[in-house]
């Protein structure tokens, strides 16, 4: 199916706008979920992956009690992966009005050798984005585009260093050009991952005695990230102010769990 095809699925599923239902005020009442489309830098992870995090874990930490997250994260998803196994189409069936879709992806994109996940930067990348964007303001919820959140690789200056190409700037342009919020989480990783430096960031990647691994995080890196996101969501005015806490405050690692995965 073309990319203007699944615009038009999308749109022909939609509900209508929260402002045109009967009930608003009590649409406006109902708790608010903050689903997540993205990759595993955000997503779950179970107990045979511990101490492997994804920051979709540990951003309720930061968010009011009443603010739901839905992590519809998957391992090793791009922006056109999911949308091409269903993933989209099901997180837009359960998101309501007034509802946010965080969307970030990139890591995935870049792989060119697999052409079920690739996409080029200024071009089909942002064409799948755009189905995030579109599908979320069809729904009556708010899109919000986050830059992939950068790995740990120094040079032997012990510089961090870039990762992703030409991706984090599309999605700032995209998000330019389509008025959506956009969180930078590429440029605040990599400053966070340089005042730690080289040796202080294995901590908070997924370094133990059988795994060097510079792209997933342990729960230390999972929160850090977690607190970056929600960092953006308050200045951007995504969330008001009540909506966050905890950004000044320690979140002690032991809050992180990893569940046993479902049969």
């Amino acid at each position: 199916m073309s990319l203007s095809r699944r615009r038009v699925a999308v749109a022909a599923a939609a509900v209508p706008l929260a402002s045109s239902l009967p009930g608003t005020a009590r649409a406006a009442e109902r708790r608010r979920t903050l689903h997540i489309a993205g990759d595993s830098t955000a997503a779950q992870k179970y107990a045979d992956a511990a101490p492997e995090t994804g920051w979709g874990t540990a951003l309720p930490f930061f968010l009011r009690k009443g603010l739901v997250v839905a992590n519809h994260a998957v391992n090793g998803r791009s922006s056109r992966s999911f949308v091409d196994e269903g993933r989209l189409d099901a997180v837009l069936s359960v998101t309501r009005p007034g509802d946010l879709l965080l969307v970030q992806f990139g890591h995935n994109d870049e792989k060119k050798e697999d052409p079920t996940r690739h996409t080029e930067p200024w071009s089909t990348y942002q064409e799948h984005l755009r189905l995030y964007v579109e599908g979320a303001r069809a729904r009556g919820a708010r899109p919000v585009l986050a830059t992939s959140v950068e790995r740990r690789r120094f040079d032997a200056a012990g510089r961090a260093l870039p990762t992703h190409g030409e991706y984090p700037a599309a999605v700032r342009a995209l998000a330019a050009r389509e008025r959506v919020a956009l969180l930078d989480v590429q440029a605040l990783s990599l400053a966070l991952w340089q005042r730690l430096g080289p040796e202080e960031t294995k901590k908070y990647f997924d370094w133990t005695a059988a795994e060097r691994d510079d792209t997933h995080f342990g729960p230390r890196g999972a929160v850090a990230v977690a607190r970056l996101v929600a960092g953006e969501l308050l200045r951007t005015r995504v969330l008001a102010p009540r909506d966050v806490r905890r950004l000044d405050e320690p979140v002690p690692e032991s809050w992180i769990i990893w569940p046993q995965p479902s049969a």
